[in-house]
């Protein structure tokens, strides 16, 4: 086995601290950089056929393709940003005026409900209609009071984000004019042979660009789907459930159904039996397959991984690292077992 000397091992200290020092440099923009390199990932391929396009200039192809993800990504983005806020707005207001009342929709769902539901919620000591209310209404103050506290300090969030966009965007023009060579040099200081570098390269593109194509696709089309519903249905504030939805469905199976499957138990339980029925319905066939179909196509397929990893590495990474784990969660475990594939099947690895 080969012996380290120490001028080797004070070289590799000194690339372990200068390593973690630059990433400490970097923490306090790290979703911008992650972004940064997600998006260029992502398109890479548009980044290709324009450098194609324009006769291998990388400067002019970059400049379009950051241009291209500006007009189809950001300014979407900002322009449900101010629907979302100005809605959300608009629901508090209502909660502190008064007009919109949890308690007050509490005691109608209460009032609907057949005796024996309410004998039954006796029994686990969930009857004290009044003290339910309470708790109620002092988790929607609490929440109210918790929106009032953050708008304060909206200004300060606002220039952080424009920061933080500022510096996604001239990262990413660069990641794109030079990603290949970079990717190249990083593919050279990793210590491994070509097979396993390409392999776990190709891994880590290939799961990135599916996880990100995939769910963000998914939450798109089932927020938008979400959104019609209860604008149809006169729920109000659509555009906002539109985009708890659209966030709640980067979890799989399990996400929108949290926001439209409450609403629909309140219209049948208050004698709504037509919108319940109508919202039901629409939820498990559109907005359910819609997640039962294109997730496993536009996710699983790519990925190469099992419903049940990608459901649970998605929440565990989401838990661990908020929104950025709906990405970080599904790479690392496709690079998990990219890894032990080739632990297995590699013999140099292995002693008689």
């Amino acid at each position: 086995m080969q012996q380290f000397t120490l001028q080797q091992k004070s070289f590799l200290l000194l690339l372990a601290v200068v390593t973690i020092g630059f990433g400490w440099i970097l923490a306090p923009y790290a979703g911008a950089v992650f972004w940064g390199v997600v998006l260029a990932i992502l398109f890479a391929p548009l980044n290709r056929w324009l450098l194609k396009k324009t006769n291998n200039k990388p400067n002019l192809s970059a400049l379009l393709t950051l241009l291209s993800i500006v007009v189809m990504v950001i300014l979407p983005l900002a322009l449900i940003t101010v629907s979302l806020v100005d809605q959300a707005a608009t629901v508090y207001e209502m909660v502190r005026s008064g007009e919109l009342s949890v308690g007050t929709y509490f005691k109608k769902m209460m009032a609907a409900l057949p005796q024996w539901a309410v004998g039954l919620l006796e029994r686990f000591d969930l009857t004290s209609v009044a003290k339910l209310q309470q708790k109620m209404t002092e988790g929607a103050s609490q929440v109210s009071q918790t929106v009032a506290r953050q708008a304060i300090h909206v200004g300060s969030y606002t220039f952080d984000l424009m920061v933080s966009m500022c510096i996604m965007l001239y990262l990413l023009y660069f990641l794109l004019r030079d990603g290949q060579s970079l990717a190249a040099r990083i593919r050279g200081a990793v210590p491994l042979s070509r097979k396993y570098k390409q392999r776990l390269f190709s891994n880590f593109t290939a799961v990135t660009r599916a996880t990100v194509k995939g769910n963000i696709l998914v939450a798109i089309a089932q927020g938008a789907l979400g959104g019609l519903i209860f604008w149809f249905l006169d729920v109000q504030a659509p555009v906002l459930w539109g985009v708890v939805m659209a966030f709640l469905s980067l979890l799989p199976a399990i996400g929108a159904a949290l926001v439209w499957a409450p609403v629909a138990v309140y219209f049948l339980v208050t004698g709504s039996v037509w919108e319940g029925i109508t919202l039901i319905a629409f939820g498990v066939i559109v907005i359910g397959l819609v997640d039962n179909i294109l997730r496993p196509i536009l996710v699983g397929k790519d990925t190469k991984m099992p419903d049940y990893v990608v459901l649970l590495s998605t929440v565990g990474g989401m838990a661990l690292f908020g929104l950025n784990g709906f990405v970080i969660g599904p790479v690392v475990a496709a690079l998990f077992i990219a890894s032990w594939d080739l632990f297995a099947s590699a013999s140099e690895f292995h002693t008689d």
